[in-house]
């Protein structure tokens, strides 16, 4: 991403009680939710390929989040905290989607609801290919594929969103890659 994740701490969200014990950080969820849902359902959208999963997705992490909210113990890693939980929601979604495609009851095709309505034919043809072929992937190497070339992560951001090492993100990123140019030549 080109922009530094903003800094909680000077929207206002997050605060440190003077009385409560050392790093104990308190949030103000409705303005987490405000300022986050959005970015959480951009990080949702590409990841599933699905509109109609984002909002399912969004509550999911919220939830989440709110359940576990004293494991944030840093102010300034709210963004990325919520970023890691979304991660971990969406390789859950995509590994039941891939388990209930493989027993013939996924039969969602409605790429056409992703790419932008005011694109190019090209353009929406190319981004409906992408998805089809997104599709494929085992959830791991897509998830790692398109936070590195759909979202511009970095591949140390990758790594810690994934709970992995750097040379895995390469190796998933390189299968997932491999993976998708069998699918466009085919």
């Amino acid at each position: 991403m080109s922009h530094p994740p903003p800094r909680a701490s000077g929207l206002g969200l997050v605060s440190v009680d003077a009385h409560a014990p050392q790093d104990d950080v308190r949030v103000d969820f409705d303005a987490l939710y405000e300022r986050f849902a959005p970015y959480v359902a951009s990080i949702g959208l590409r990841l599933l390929g699905r509109p109609d999963e984002v909002d399912d997705l969004i509550q999911e992490v919220f939830f989440t989040a709110h359940r576990k909210m004293h494991q944030l113990k840093e102010r300034d890693a709210v963004k990325s905290w919520l970023a890691t939980i979304a991660v971990r929601q969406a390789h859950r979604r995509l590994r039941a989607r891939r388990m209930w495609s493989f027993v013939g009851l996924d039969t969602w095709d409605a790429f056409h609801t992703i790419p932008d309505p005011g694109a190019s034919p090209q353009t929406r043809a190319e981004v409906i290919a992408l998805f089809r072929a997104l599709e494929t992937l085992p959830p791991a190497l897509r998830i790692a594929w398109t936070l590195k070339h759909l979202e511009g992560e970095r591949l140390d951001a990758i790594a810690l969103l994934c709970d992995c090492s750097t040379r895995t993100i390469k190796r998933r990123i390189r299968q997932a890659q491999e993976l998708l140019e069998e699918v466009w030549h085919d």
